[in-house]
């Protein structure tokens, strides 16, 4: 069985405004000097019947595209581990 974490940023050029208001209250709050840039995204997590890699990064890499991630907006990269 094969576990797959699957990360979704948005892409560099759209604007991330929930990640701006927590930079901003993270300065508020004293820490300015140390951030430079801060964007939100989301993990998912999803428990695989598959123990063959290749077909485990297909079938993500198909979800991805047809639901988890808009790729207009959005990145995504995921790594799979073994799970016992």
């Amino acid at each position: 069985m094969l576990e797959a974490e699957i990360y979704i940023t948005l892409k560099k050029v759209v604007s991330d405004p929930q990640g701006l208001t927590i930079k901003h209250a993270l300065e508020s709050m004293g820490y300015q000097k140390v951030i430079k840039d801060l964007r939100i995204g989301k993990l998912i997590s999803i428990k695989l019947e598959v123990n063959d890699k290749n077909k485990a990064e297909k079938l993500v890499n198909e979800m991805c595209k047809k639901l988890l991630a808009n790729p207009i907006i959005e990145d995504y990269k995921f790594r799979l581990k073994e799970i016992k």
